[in-house]
């Protein structure tokens, strides 16, 4: 029977529950054990698919389509083990459940209540699915006192009843603030945050304790008297270099040790961190550096591109580089000219996005690149801008346009309103709802023998994650390809394109999907790789 391992945090947010699960996950793992990682978030979207990146960061997308919590970046890329829809749920989608129940008269006229239904709700969905797991990591949303974390906090206190003896175990992720007038670590913020666990009926059987600096031996025996915890059971999570320090740091302050501990699984298994020995090395000892351009219109925020961030991370280890990320609003490229921004990078990437803001100025980029034949890397919305760029630079297509921006006379990039996912037929209608409604999740794409992308992935059927509501316009095709931009791959039924290049470019690719959503340190994706690669090429001639 799997075991539960629940996180909560307390204090303030954004101290990284999420990288603490996905680094737990990893140390289990390096011991040996399987794991499973999911996520309880209290907010009452039912996903975070029709969220602003600027309220809730990158939204990351699963093989199966589900719009997640970039937490579950974390997960994949420290675990390798892929995520699903069924890892990551909301109070939306509890409530929406449970209201479907109702309307149904599945509860046989009773009234319907946080407890026990919501909180049932939450237990069934944290409980599901789970056997061939040893170990299930549960991070709860938000802080504690969050009115909308009750109902979740209720639930996961339930199954500390529920399930058997030693088989839930609870870690508080908190904050010691250090206050340089006193000279001291605090230890008080901690201390309430527990009082306010305890009194809803969670005593946590470790602190995971976030600070800039080491915790003195008074402090933590004082955090052990006042908070009801094994002193070795206060865990430093100090401040590192790199998330991918992580595991190391934590595995060195004995956290995945004591949770094992807590589980009364003693002595337990030498762990193996040869796997996170090399990503570290690699990470801090680079045989140079490159430098990319990201044009981009969430740049305010780079949790908006978690994944491309660690991707771009991920590409610097495989060719032991270290890479720089040089973040420019699209939007200035409206008004100035982009080369005194440009010039002294090493390639060039424009990410995904929704919307007019910020579209002539990543187009303006991708004609930097071209021209002056600076690797260039379009993800998503990223290629769309390239396509309409090469149609109106190099196909005399002047109105180039996309339909996203409103109706266009020359609809280079236009609404999907239909395309095939296995043997079943989607469509979407312009007025439709927003959420849920893209082209979501893995599929399949065909690329075509001897093009560039084919020669980096070494095959010609790959499967990459989407998220995309507009396509590319075949009927551009011939005249496109005419002018040197060629459509190298294609859904399987050869309708929707998926990947163009310019054969004549060192480096010059754009995709319709989303590749850093694969990448891991141990495995980075083989084309951030090879971006990165031939960015340490351009470095040599700038």
């Amino acid at each position: 029977m799997a075991r539960y391992i629940f996180i909560t945090g307390g204090v303030v947010s954004s101290l990284g529950k999420g990288l603490a699960s996905a680094a737990l996950g990893a140390l289990l793992q390096a011991r040996g054990y399987t794991v499973r990682l999911r996520k309880l978030d209290p907010y009452l979207n039912v996903d975070p698919g029709t969220m602003s990146p600027y309220q809730h960061g990158e939204c990351f997308v699963t093989d199966d389509g589900a719009e997640t919590d970039l937490d579950l970046g974390h997960y994949e890329r420290f675990t390798g083990r892929s995520a699903n829809k069924q890892d990551n749920v909301t109070t939306g989608r509890i409530y929406q459940d449970i209201i479907a129940r109702e309307r149904r008269g599945d509860y046989l006229g009773g009234t319907v209540q946080v407890i026990p239904h919501v909180t049932n709700a939450i237990k069934e969905f944290i409980l599901d699915g789970n056997s061939g797991h040893d170990f299930v990591l549960v991070e709860i949303g938000g802080t504690v006192g969050d009115i909308e974390a009750m109902p979740f906090l209720e639930a996961i206190r339930q199954l500390g009843n529920d399930l058997p003896r030693q088989h839930c175990v609870y870690i508080h992720l908190t904050l010691l603030p250090y206050i340089p007038s006193a000279g001291e670590l605090k230890t008080k913020p901690t201390q309430h945050s527990v009082k306010e666990l305890r009194s809803i009926g969670i005593q946590p059987d470790i602190l995971l304790c976030r600070a800039d600096r080491s915790i003195p031996p008074e402090e933590r025996r004082k955090l052990s008297l006042f908070c009801n915890v094994r002193e070795t059971a206060v865990i430093e999570a100090l401040d590192v270099a790199s998330i991918y320090d992580v595991p190391r740091a934590y595995h060195a302050a004995g956290l995945d040790h004591e949770v094992l501990a807590a589980f009364g699984i003693e002595p337990a298994p030498r762990p193996d961190m040869g796997r996170w020995n090399a990503v570290t090395e690699a990470v801090h000892n680079p045989e140079g550096e490159v430098t990319i351009a990201i044009v981009g219109k969430y740049t305010g925020l780079k949790d908006a591109y978690k994944s491309l961030i660690e991707a771009l991370a991920h590409g610097g280890i495989s060719n032991r580089v270290k890479v720089n990320l040089d973040w420019i609003e699209a939007e200035i490229f409206e008004h100035q000219d982009p080369s005194p921004y440009l010039e002294h990078v090493h390639g060039i990437l424009v990410p995904g996005g929704f919307g007019a803001r910020g579209a002539e100025g990543k187009i303006a980029a991708a004609r930097f690149a071209r021209e002056r034949m600076v690797p260039y890397f379009g993800i998503c919305f990223g290629m769309q801008m390239a396509v309409i760029e090469a149609a109106r630079s190099l196909a005399g297509i002047a109105q180039a346009g996309s339909t996203e921006f409103g109706p266009s006379p020359e609809p280079v990039v236009g609404l999907m309103t239909e395309w095939m996912r296995g043997n079943e037929l989607e469509k979407r209608s312009k007025s439709g709802d927003l959420g849920g409604t893209m082209r979501l999740g893995a599929y399949p794409a065909l690329l075509k023998e001897g093009s560039k992308i084919a020669e980096i992935y070494g095959a010609t059927h790959i499967s990459e994650r989407h998220r995309h509501r507009y396509e590319v316009n075949m009927g551009y095709r011939e005249r496109l390809e005419a002018c040197g931009l060629i459509f190298a791959g294609t859904s399987p039924d050869g309708l929707l394109p998926e990947t163009v290049e310019f054969a004549d470019h060192p480096w010059f690719i754009g995709v319709q999907y989303h590749p850093e959503l694969k990448s891991r340190p141990f495995e980075p994706h083989p084309l951030f790789a090879s971006f990165i690669a031939a960015a340490k090429a351009q470095s040599r001639l700038v």
